[in-house]
């Protein structure tokens, strides 16, 4: 039974499945969208905008929690001076999931997911 288990486990450990979330979330942030799997998208939609709400507030605190999960400096800068403002006023919602189709190798149900404008 999978009482109370919430989320997907997409056929990894959880370490497995953090280091795919953080290497998912800094590739969003450094290039506004990405193409992946429909679940994959749907997992790191929260995983993100938890990262973007930390961004809005540009402390210190925030910044180091942020960084647990975005290891490349460029995509935490951009994070804190590009997203984090100009989501200021957003009371969330900042990215999209459109569907794509399906994957031509092996049918997997395809969606983009991007960082709506602020």
């Amino acid at each position: 039974m999978r009482h109370r288990k919430a989320g997907r486990a997409l056929r990894r450990t959880s370490e497995q499945k953090l280091a795919l979330m953080r290497s998912l979330a800094t590739a969003l942030i450094e290039s506004g969208a990405i193409e992946t799997t429909e679940a994959k998208a749907k997992e790191l939609r929260p995983f993100v905008e938890k990262l973007i709400t930390k961004a809005r507030t540009g402390t210190l605190h925030a910044r180091r929690l942020a960084g647990i999960h975005v290891h490349k400096r460029e995509a935490a800068d951009k994070l804190f001076q590009e997203l984090g403002p100009r989501f200021a006023k957003r009371p969330g919602g900042y990215t999209r999931i459109l569907k794509t189709g399906h994957r031509k190798g092996d049918g997997a149900e395809m969606a983009r997911i991007e960082l709506v404008e602020g």
